[in-house]
């Protein structure tokens, strides 16, 4: 990068007149026969000695003509590389974790796609002073810079429709990035969709509740003392309710969805690796199993255990229960992979989630509903939020009040959606739509819904998109 830059000085230009060649992925180890389309991977350096990893991804269609989407992961602490190689990428990783095959429903068939890996320390970014501790604000404003560059060294897609879209904890991370984008007119932002997306704590909670009971999790003596505890007049308040009873009956319910095993990701799938308990001993590194969407409140052990796991003498390697990122860690790892994504040497290895940007996190706000309707109200941007409707760590429910909370004009009831799987017609869920403003639930996804509904998960991206009905 610097040699090119130094070409452009010498030549007196004063821009980076398209792509970076130094950061152009010209051979992808995997792959039995290499992609059409141009892929690029390096990093974008923001203030602070920050240098946020990218992996952009050309469109199959033609670049010019159509939409640069952000893809961001959550976690906190999780990277967006996860998104690309296991769930809507141009090649997903093999069991293997040597082969990568083309994913015959990746989202860069109609979209550029940016996968980023933020905070610094996820994935391969990192910083020059190793401090990862950050918050919400400080994640939102890093990504605005890291845009910026992005803009910067690819000029030839700021006129491209621009869309912001994540999942889990991006949910927190693309609203907020949006309500700062939305303040720079160089950047032509149109929306933002988020999938299973953690959107409030307490409506996330209360729903969680409800979602357990009547999924059969939830014994009836248990609900009972629920209700009495927790429901006076029938009004049910679940978090952080000052009732001892209730909040111990809320522990107790929470045990039952986070700690007997079940996938939290995905209710009728078995756990990868079988049931994980919360911490494991592998012998030469502690094995944390990433606590999902746990509001601080829910579970007060557990940043406790973080605080004394982070001064043992082991490393701490940090995955989500109940996925197998064995395959991803494997590739992304190998030598030649590392070379060709252009990943120095003294980089930090790949990790599916970084521990220490987890336990040093700080989450600032509690609800997105003030950055929701900074957004709706200038009526500019289309706003997709969609949840695969077997997932536990975001349930549908508690965004689906979320999004009634919001208080926009209806206009179109809740209805099903459809989509043709093959030559047969099928129920991709349900939507309900108001004005910029879309719910739509993907049946039997979880968590990741385009690895458990690929078909339905590229129709729906597809539908926003080009703003066609759903």
């Amino acid at each position: 990068m610097a040699l090119v830059l130094l070409s452009c000085l010498l030549l007196g230009s004063v821009l980076v007149e398209g792509a970076p060649s130094g950061d152009e992925i010209v051979y992808m180890p995997g792959l039995a026969k290499q992609p059409s389309f141009q892929q690029y991977s390096g990093f974008l350096t923001v203030s602070g000695g920050i240098h946020l990893h990218y992996w952009f991804v050309e469109s199959e269609a033609d670049p010019n003509s159509v939409p640069l989407v952000l893809w961001l992961n959550g976690g906190p602490g999780c990277s967006s590389l996860d998104g690309l190689l296991t769930e809507h990428g141009p090649f997903l990783i093999q069991p293997d974790g040597v082969t990568l095959e083309y994913n015959p429903y990746s989202w860069n068939k109609i979209a550029n796609v940016l996968y980023l890996e933020s905070p610094a320390g996820v994935g391969f970014s990192y910083s020059d002073d190793k401090n990862y501790k950050t918050n919400d604000t400080e994640v939102a404003h890093n990504n605005y810079l890291a845009l910026k560059e992005f803009f910067r060294l690819f000029p030839e897609f700021t006129k491209n429709d621009f869309y912001i879209t994540g999942e889990s904890y991006a949910g927190v991370y693309v609203p907020s990035l949006a309500v700062e984008v939305s303040q720079d007119p160089a950047i032509n932002l149109k929306g933002i969709a988020v999938g299973n997306g953690l959107s409030s704590y307490e409506t996330n909670d209360n729903s969680l509740i409800f979602f357990a009971y009547y999924h059969g999790i939830l014994g009836s003596q248990l609900w009972a003392s629920l209700q009495k505890f927790c429901c006076p007049g029938g009004n049910c308040e679940f978090y952080n309710n000052p009732d001892m009873n209730c909040s111990l009956r809320v522990q107790e319910a929470m045990h039952d969805v986070y700690s007997t095993g079940l996938n939290i990701y995905n209710l009728y799938e078995a756990c990868a690796g079988g049931a994980p308990g919360e911490v494991r001993d592998n012998g030469d590194h502690i094995m944390v199993y990433h606590p999902a969407m746990l509001s601080p409140k829910v579970s007060p052990h557990w940043n406790r255990k973080l605080a004394a796991l982070s001064l043992v003498q082991k490393p701490v390697h940090m995955d989500p229960p109940c996925i197998n990122s064995t395959a991803s860690f494997t590739f992304l790892n190998n030598a030649y992979v590392r070379k060709a994504l252009n990943i120095p040497t003294e980089v930090q290895q790949w990790e599916v989630c970084s521990f220490d940007v987890y336990q040093g996190y700080g989450r600032v706000y509690q609800t997105m509903k003030d950055h929701y309707l900074k957004l709706l109200n200038t009526m500019k941007y289309r706003v997709l939020v969609y949840n695969g409707d077997v997932d536990m760590a975001c349930n549908f429910l508690g965004d689906q009040w979320f999004v009634d909370s919001l208080e926009q004009k209806l206009q179109v009831q809740r209805r099903p959606w459809m989509y043709n799987d093959g030559d047969q017609q099928q129920i991709g869920g349900f939507v309900k739509e108001f004005s910029n403003l879309t719910f739509l639930t993907i049946k039997g996804a979880g968590h990741m819904v385009p690895t458990d509904k690929p078909v339905a998960a590229f129709i729906m991206f597809s539908r926003y998109l080009k703003n066609e009905p759903f």
